[in-house]
């Protein structure tokens, strides 16, 4: 099981719209060694995050996401209310400038490799 510097297993939340991303993302994590909860939007993820997030590690976002609130502004969301989680944003479309993301948030382009995905995850909840 994966554990941070805490020795405690790594919870990670997977924010993904597309069903079987989202489902295929986790998969990958928990395979890891990762625990993982899913949200389908960032109304989701944020009342999640509201209510537990002491217990989360990481948060993995896809950056378009349907809503008012995207992926992006989750992060950036994210940043400013948990400052300890670690952050990694994934996209297709978005190629992140400087200041796009929070200071602390990692980028990952789609398509990805999904053993990259967890290697990802590992360094970010592992260094925050």
């Amino acid at each position: 099981m994966a554990v941070c510097s805490s020795c405690r297993p790594t919870l990670v939340l997977v924010v993904e719209d597309e069903p079987l991303i989202r489902m295929m993302a986790t998969e990958v994590l928990a395979d890891a060694g990762f625990q993982v909860m899913e949200a389908t939007n960032v109304g989701e993820a944020l009342e999640i995050l509201r209510i537990r997030a002491k217990e989360f590690h990481g948060l993995f976002t896809d950056a378009h996401m349907p809503g008012a609130l995207d992926g992006v502004a989750l992060a950036h969301e994210a940043a400013r209310c948990w400052p300890w989680l670690g952050l990694l944003v994934a996209s297709g479309n978005l190629m992140p400038t400087e200041g796009q993301l929070p200071r602390q948030c990692r980028f990952l382009p789609k398509l990805y490799d999904l053993a990259h995905l967890a290697r990802h995850i590992r360094d970010m909840t592992c260094s925050v």
